[in-house]
């Protein structure tokens, strides 16, 4: 079977996880890069969920929010609230272009928010309008049912779908094109149905879309496997698959591959945040500086387990690097679904 091109990606992201280590050193009370006065922490620091509650951006803030009070690095926890509209698009557009020095706030960014830049989804602002802070985890794409589906296995959903592509709904957070249709349309090119000809049902978050397939509104749900993980526990879906190249451990230790199924599909979702373009650099160096350290804190390692996520640690220019990277090989990927042309210039 041919290998999906997405599988690069998903072994880049497990080799740069393997190497890269936070700096155990890093400190909240150093100065700024100039030396010449200490970073500036923020006043009320807030995480931006750009979607609504429930899903991979809700997940992630709450994933900060909790690591950085245990940790010791916030006395309080810093709000989180919710932006969503355009999967992403609407809370990228409110900073880049009305918030672009706000030091107390992150946003939550994941691959999906990537792929959607890869495409031009967030207009006319491209990855190079940020400024990149930290990743913190990863997870993988995962497809689920509810538990009471007949679809009892991963098998059982490609049989109906090449019976009848249009009978399957599949709702996700997104439009056709974002991250969890896309890991459904390599799923379906992988079998030989046409992507354009399955029944996508988009929703604003993954959380959402959960909600569908519990309530029987959809047949399936594609999204993160961390997002469908306490659904799956509490015994309300089922999990057909997860798009990792082996199965992951702990309570997903019984959950299937797609490969060892017989369909070569891996989809890796890195979790992280980024912040305003003109954020001062003190502003920004507290940021990074308290990411390093509570990355290399082994309580957000549990916490981070908890939420059944993997590691994945990078923060500041190294991160800017992989986004970057990133960005050009899912618009390859994008022109490949006929999603983009192939060519696209960046600024």
């Amino acid at each position: 079977m041919k290998k999906l091109s997405y599988l690069a990606l998903g072994l880049s992201i497990l080799s740069l996880t393997a190497c890269n280590k936070p700096n155990e050193t890093a400190s909240t009370d150093a100065t700024a890069a100039d030396g010449s006065s200490e970073l500036t922490a923020p006043s009320r620091p807030e995480c931006i969920a750009p979607a609504k509650p429930g899903g991979g951006f809700d997940l992630t803030c709450k994933l900060a929010q909790a690591g950085l009070k245990e940790t010791g690095i916030l006395k309080d926890p810093m709000r989180v609230t919710y932006m969503p509209g355009g999967v992403g698009a609407v809370a990228y557009n409110k900073i880049v272009a009305n918030d672009r020095a706000n030091g107390n706030a992150i946003i939550a960014f994941s691959t999906g928010s990537i792929l959607n830049l890869s495409q031009g989804k967030f207009g006319k602002f491209t990855e190079k309008d940020v400024k990149w802070l930290a990743g913190v985890g990863t997870d993988y794409g995962a497809v689920a049912v509810n538990a009471d589906s007949p679809i009892k296995d991963l098998a059982g959903l490609v049989a109906e779908l090449k019976k009848n592509p249009k009978a399957i709904s599949f709702g996700a957070g997104g439009s056709v094109g974002g991250q969890d249709w896309m890991q459904t349309a390599i799923l379906a090119k992988a079998v030989g149905v046409n992507p354009s000809d399955m029944t996508y049902v988009a929703m604003e978050g993954g959380g959402e879309a959960i909600t569908a397939v519990m309530g029987n509104h959809i047949t399936a749900v594609s999204a993160g496997i961390a997002e469908i993980m306490p659904q799956a526990t509490a015994g309300k879906l089922r999990v057909l698959a997860v798009f990792a190249d082996e199965r992951l451990g702990g309570s997903m230790a019984d959950i299937p591959t797609a490969k060892e199924q017989g369909y070569d599909v891996t989809w890796p979702v890195v979790r992280g945040f980024y912040m305003g373009p003109d954020v001062s650099p003190s502003a920004y160096n507290w940021w990074k500086q308290a990411f390093d350290k509570m990355l290399a804190d082994p309580k957000f390692a549990e916490i981070r387990e908890q939420q059944e996520l993997l590691p994945f640690a990078m923060t500041g220019e190294e991160l800017q690097a992989y986004v970057y990277k990133q960005t050009g090989e899912l618009r390859e990927l994008s022109a490949e679904y006929g999603l983009v042309e192939a060519a696209v210039e960046t600024k």
